[in-house]
């Protein structure tokens, strides 16, 4: 079965606010079987536009990463997400 994620691209305009966010959404989406693959770090976009972090959380598969990403108590969080950052949000499915 192929994995599943949740891609996510963004531009944080007030870290405290920000910050928690990425305290409430860590136990959250690791509780519905996510696994951060890559959370901010250094980035180079080489070819077009990019917001300035880049976020990929990895499900044992694509129904699994959409359920996390619409899952209420997400939702809720995500809230806070949304108040202090720009985002692009992706649910993708892997290769198998």
């Amino acid at each position: 079965m192929a994995k599943g994620y949740i891609m996510g691209h963004i531009t944080v305009q007030d870290a405290d606010g920000y910050k928690e966010y990425v305290e409430k959404d860590t136990p959250i989406l690791t509780a519905l079987g996510g696994r951060f693959v890559i959370r901010g770090g250094q980035s180079e976009t080489v070819e077009g536009e990019s917001l300035m972090r880049h976020v990929l959380i990895e499900f044992d598969s694509y129904e699994l990463a959409k359920k996390a990403y619409h899952d209420p108590e997400y939702q809720a969080v995500a809230e806070i997400r949304r108040r202090n950052a720009e985002s692009v949000i992706i649910l993708v499915e892997g290769t198998d």
